[in-house]
């Protein structure tokens, strides 16, 4: 009999052990993320706000910032956000660096996940389209013909929004949700926080945090 409660006891100890580790354990796909999100009283935050969460593709090659890089990349293909944001890409930043690219993608990501903005990429890059220069994004509502002239510019902008909606790049921008170029400086730039300057960009976020902004 004693034998048999000391088996037990130990049965119990190390069943209690599994349980405890087992509530450590954290997945990093999308749905975990808003199974968590539930259990916080999150419920409300749509899914498509922790894409940012994905983890690399398995076999993915680092991120170097080169052209060399880029060039080893396959020629990248996708849906309606990957178009969105390799057009966004192409009129904002196609003349900026390989980094200040991925930074520029960054900022419309964080949008994303942001429950000030809307919660998917087309709709952040065209958020207030219609209203002359009262777009997000110039290129939407300037007035000018939204034509792609330059394919290999095009091509390689795709290879950076591949790359960014897969969740293979890392943080460059701490965050930041705005940006204008070195040449202006726009009011909401003198209360903002300044987070990173990549090429001929500034970049800055809200002086207040949440946990989804």
């Amino acid at each position: 009999m004693r034998l048999f409660l000391k088996f037990a006891a130990i049965a119990a100890a190390v069943l209690a052990l599994a349980s405890g580790l087992s509530a450590e354990v954290q997945t990093d796909d999308a749905g975990s993320a808003v199974r968590k999100a539930e259990a916080r009283g999150l419920s409300s935050v749509p899914t498509s706000r922790f894409t940012g969460l994905l983890t690399a593709p398995e076999g993915a090659t680092e991120i170097s910032f080169s052209r060399d890089w880029l060039e080893t990349q396959p020629t990248a293909t996708g849906g309606a956000s990957w178009e969105c944001l390799s057009e966004a890409l192409y009129f904002e930043a196609r003349g900026e660096t390989i980094k200040g690219q991925f930074a520029v993608a960054e900022v419309i990501m964080n949008r994303v996940k942001s429950t000030r903005f809307p919660d998917n990429i087309c709709g952040v890059i065209n958020q207030g389209t219609g209203r002359k220069f009262q777009c997000q994004f110039t290129y939407t509502c300037d007035g000018n013909p939204d034509t792609i002239r330059e394919k290999g510019a095009y091509t390689n902008v795709g290879k950076v929004a591949r790359a960014v909606i897969d969740g293979r790049a890392p943080a460059l921008t701490s965050g930041a949700t705005h940006y204008h170029t070195t040449a202006v400086r726009p009011k909401w730039s003198r209360v903002y926080s300044k987070t990173a300057a990549i090429g001929v960009h500034v970049f800055y976020r809200h002086n207040y945090r949440t946990a989804q902004n």
